[in-house]
């Protein structure tokens, strides 16, 4: 371990879980193994510290436990100090000997943790740690926040110390209150507040500052944003239409109370709608709305009014739209009573809200300074799922390309281009109907930035039927056929790339495999001097990103075969930040086994030792001697692959395809692929089942492949 990392809150509300949580995924990004441990738990009798219980959710670390605030008070009441700082070492080094940096949170000051400062301090000085403070303007001036500064680093040794090595601002632009009186059109709960702190004077403390500023982050209500489910829990509230109630999403809360002509332009995606369960005219106008493609973030009936056999009968197309009801006992002001006591910190068992929270605290955060963290560990690097996300966005922004995305209507598709056209991955390129992308957009409550171009398929159709027909010439396609091919938009999509039209395609969300790829192979065709085509896999494991070839074109590859797929796929794991250790896997180590299958694999490491020699090749290698370092010493001592490989190269599709889908689904984890190798412009392939970010990586992906 290099370096610790110690985040001290300066007072309560300063988000010091969310700022804890994006230095990790920051540092994550960077390639650099992170630690964590909070030595004091906050709240008096939890089962979990909040924190730790979060990241023991969405990531595997192992995290040592909290020391409980009872223990903890008791210790120091009975002059014990010394042997609780002893205690909370010997915890933290069971924890954080392997990392390269160790974050360690410090306990927030309360009336209830009067000490927290001094305790913090200690622990700081035990662990020899470096401090980073936590602070938020609150109501302050820039003075009152740079003198509470200046105060802070004199409470934890003085500048002359040195201990204090940077602050974190969080919160910037944060009204000052919340909304905190019921009425009949609660929104500030959870949307952007009208009334603002100016951001400038926070931007003037960087120059006034007594220490150097390494985070300020930006107020963004959308991180509060609650699940359906989490008001229904809050409100201890009956379920009448489950639907969507663990995915839809409350960014307001209106209160129906008055006519509804002075309400419905409430009714909008993410709503929340309050209202008395005998409103039938509220209920059938919010189920309208559902029925008409608007999702409502939740219908919650007040006064233990169950809805009418009728009325659920006719309302019923609505319900199975996803449209979630949920019912309480309590009157319309009672719920809004109640509603003022919700607690808006991330569930630790919403991993979408902390992967976003995550996100946008870690790019907000001085690289440079993160970077920096790292300087002094000679450890090897894993290039960590979150790190090769990261790689990937930002080589995909360097590119800048142009990608055909020929399922323009498909609403995960159309999320995806906007993301990344805001984000500045690719410029996309949605084929599709006018009419039918605008209705999807205005349906998911989304805003078609102008970044994002639209291709009318039957306004452009006409103008590849002949270079189709000259591409296919040999193969006695005619125009008559092609005309018809055409009308498949991944087949007209595919001509735009051949054309050097576009940059690259991504399909899949709606299509086949093969409806994606045989128009790639048939126009696209191979690049210069690639012997054949073959694909790869990225495994996003926990720890690293792995990368399994093929598995997914090639059934029977011979041995020249295989070892072009290996150098292929070597190459392509070093163009995306992973060092190539390659593995060519068999039913057996070395020489231990014979066979036609284990003299193919054995050939193919031959020829591809032969053709790459800067490449680190070996096989025949088992799976398990390929990955696990205990088993590797026994089958394969020798091997410099074996243990820590890092390209699985597979002897067949058979094998190939099996694998990855069993590693996927029996380690729950996220695998992007299949990407096509050996093409002379790349064209990739999505899962049926893929989630938007999948769809955004893969766009990201292939954006770099046209960079290359």
């Amino acid at each position: 371990m290099s370096r610790t990392l110690m985040l001290v809150p300066l007072s309560a509300r300063v988000g010091i879980t969310s700022v804890s949580l994006g230095i990790i995924r920051g540092l994550e990004r960077n390639g650099v193994s992170v630690s964590f441990f909070k030595p004091v738990a906050e709240a008096s009798g939890s089962a979990s510290e909040r924190s730790t219980e979060i990241l023991r959710q969405v990531s595997s670390m192992e995290i040592p436990e909290s020391f409980s605030n009872q223990h903890t008070e008791s210790m120091i009441s009975s002059g014990q100090i010394a042997e609780l700082l002893e205690e909370i070492l010997a915890r933290f080094r069971e924890g954080a000997a392997r990392a390269d940096v160790a974050i360690v949170e410090g306990l927030l000051p309360s009336a209830e943790n009067q000490y927290a400062n001094q305790l913090n301090y200690q622990v700081a000085k035990t662990l020899d740690a470096e401090i980073v403070l936590v602070a938020t303007p609150y109501r302050d001036s820039t003075q009152q926040l740079k003198e509470r500064l200046e105060y802070a680093v004199a409470e934890f040794g003085g500048k002359e110390s040195k201990r204090v090595v940077g602050c974190i601002i969080n919160k910037v632009g944060a009204p000052a209150e919340l909304p905190d009186a019921p009425g009949a059109d609660i929104t500030g709960v959870f949307e952007h507040p009208h009334r603002r702190r100016s951001e400038l004077d926070i931007l003037s403390l960087y120059g006034k500052s007594p220490l150097r500023i390494v985070g300020c982050i930006p107020w963004d209500a959308e991180l509060l944003a609650p699940r359906a489910r989490d008001l229904a829990d809050h409100f201890n509230a009956e379920i009448v239409n489950y639907g969507e109630l663990e995915t839809r999403r409350l960014h307001s809360i209106t209160f129906c109370s008055r006519s509804l002509g002075s309400m419905i332009y409430r009714f909008t995606p993410g709503a929340m709608l309050v209202t008395s369960g005998d409103r039938p005219d509220v209920i059938v106008a919010a189920s309208l709305a559902a029925m008409n493609g608007v999702k409502i973030g939740c219908l919650l009936l007040t006064g233990g009014y169950h809805l009418e056999p009728q009325l659920r009968k006719l309302c019923g197309p609505a319900l199975e739209t996803g449209l979630p009801v949920i019912l309480v006992n309590n009157n319309t002001w009672q719920t809004a009573m109640l509603l003022q006591t919700f607690n808006n910190k991330t569930p630790s068992d919403d991993p979408e809200r902390i992967e976003r929270v995550q996100d946008f605290i870690a790019g907000h955060l001085d690289n440079q300074w993160l970077e920096s963290l790292s300087v002094e560990s000679a450890r090897p690097k894993r290039l960590s799922p979150p790190a090769f996300r990261y790689y990937l966005t930002e080589l995909a922004r360097k590119a800048n390309k142009r990608i055909v995305l020929p399922e323009g209507d498909e609403p995960r598709t159309i999320r995806a281009a906007l993301i990344c056209a805001e984000r500045g991955i690719a410029r996309p390129v949605l084929l599709g109907k006018m009419r039918d992308i605008h209705r999807v957009v205005e349906q998911q409550g989304l805003h078609l930035s102008d970044k994002v171009e639209i291709v009318e398929p039957s306004s452009v159709r006409e103008k590849y039927v002949e270079p189709m027909v000259a591409l296919r010439k040999s193969k006695g396609l005619t125009e008559v056929v092609a005309r018809e091919q055409l009308e498949d938009n991944v087949v007209l999509g595919t001509m735009m790339l051949a054309q050097n039209e576009v940059d690259g395609l991504v399909s899949g969300a709606v299509h086949t495999t093969a409806n994606t790829i045989r128009p790639a192979l048939q126009l696209v065709k191979t690049a210069p001097g690639a012997q054949l085509v073959s694909s790869i896999f990225f495994m996003l494991l926990p720890e690293q990103v792995l990368v399994y070839g093929d598995c997914a074109i090639n059934p029977d590859p011979n041995a020249e075969e295989l070892a072009a797929i290996a150098i292929q796929s070597a190459d392509s794991a070093q163009s995306f930040g992973i060092e190539p250790r390659v593995a060519m896997i068999s039913y057996s180590t070395g020489s231990s086994g014979s066979g036609s299958d284990v003299e193919k694999v054995r050939e193919a490491t031959r020829l591809a030792r032969e053709q790459r020699p800067d490449l680190v090749i070996d096989g025949p290698l088992q799976y398990d001697a390929a990955v696990m370092e205990n088993v590797a010493r026994q089958k394969a001592p020798d091997s410099p692959v074996a243990g820590r490989a890092t390209v699985f190269i597979f002897p067949d599709l058979n094998t190939g395809n099996t694998t990855y889908k069993a590693v996927q689904r029996s380690a729950d984890l996220v695998s992007i692929g299949p990407m096509l190798q050996g093409l002379r412009k790349p064209v990739n392939d999505l899962s049926r089942g893929a989630l938007v970010d999948d769809i955004v990586y893969t766009i990201a992906l292939t954006a770099i492949q046209a960079n290359q």
